[in-house]
């Protein structure tokens, strides 16, 4: 069985009025199904109001299916007596890193998560240390998180949960609240715990150029599922992505422009390096 599987995932959020009674029923996932092995870098992406945040918060047990399933490393999400199974499984970081962290010291924050866990001292303060290194922070150890900036806020925040050693790591726009430097330090973190350390990521975000290094990008809309593939094969798509209120990124919107003008280049360039090559290619000047 895959770490994540969802199987025909439906969630609704029941509107009350002043009185209580049911005032509405707003379906945020629409039997989505969706399948993640360990390792995989997953993207999902969609604008607001999508169902993107509402799916992932399933994927640790923080919402529990109206319909379908979801099993999370063999167990299923509605099982109560494997809460704490599924949430050592899967580590959630969310959009403002200052509503996970509270220690007054950086180690000290990264530490709470296995102190939690019953874990042994010593083991702790090894998770710590090869946490904080493993996000690049382990010289800002003795440091408040106040004096931080945003982007290092979210790496401690993600080094947090890499101290509980879960096997994958869900990113709920987790980028939204940061400038281009700080979103580009985080993407750079998790790609590098994906590629060195074989942990799942799954990033939830709106950010086209973030997920260039995507293993498979999942597109929503309206709580669906309605394109998925490769990111070359997903941004190949870029009518249909501007049709559901999405951007793409500027490489990708130039190369597409070109094409539209008659020059023979490629569907799916990701980036301004692979445009400029084969821009080359194409008038033959390499």
């Amino acid at each position: 069985m895959s770490l994540i599987d969802a199987n025909k995932l439906t969630f609704e959020y029941i509107r009350r009025n002043k009185d209580g009674a049911v005032d509405g029923i707003n379906r945020a996932v629409d039997e989505v199904d969706l399948s993640v092995e360990q390792g995989d870098f997953i993207a999902i992406l969609g604008h607001n109001g999508s169902g993107k945040s509402t799916l992932a918060k399933h994927f640790n047990a923080l919402l529990h299916p109206v319909e379908g399933t979801v099993f999370v490393d063999g167990y299923d999400t509605t099982d109560a007596d494997r809460l704490w199974d599924i949430r050592q499984t899967t580590g959630m970081v969310f959009q403002n890193p200052d509503n996970q962290i509270i220690g007054t010291v950086v180690e000290e924050d990264v530490a709470f998560g296995p102190e939690n866990m019953g874990v042994n001292s010593k083991e702790i303060w090894n998770r710590v240390v090869n946490s904080l290194k493993s996000v690049g922070m382990y010289e800002y150890r003795k440091h408040s998180p106040s004096r931080l900036s945003g982007g290092q806020k979210q790496r401690v925040a993600i080094a947090g949960v890499l101290a509980m050693h879960p096997k994958c790591i869900v990113l709920d726009e987790a980028t939204a609240m940061l400038d281009p430097v700080g979103r580009r330090e985080v993407i750079e973190s998790v790609s590098e715990l994906n590629r060195k350390e074989n942990i799942t990521i799954i990033l939830i975000t709106h950010y086209m150029e973030e997920v260039v290094g995507a293993d498979k990008v999942y597109v929503m809309d309206k709580g669906r599922v309605v394109m998925q593939g490769t990111p070359k094969q997903v941004f190949s798509r870029v009518d249909e992505l501007v049709e559901i209120g999405l951007s793409v990124p500027q490489a990708t919107l130039l190369a597409q422009e070109l094409i539209n003008k008659g020059m023979k280049l490629p569907q799916g360039i990701l980036s301004s390096e692979e445009l400029v090559s084969e821009i080359c290619r194409s008038l033959r000047i390499i």
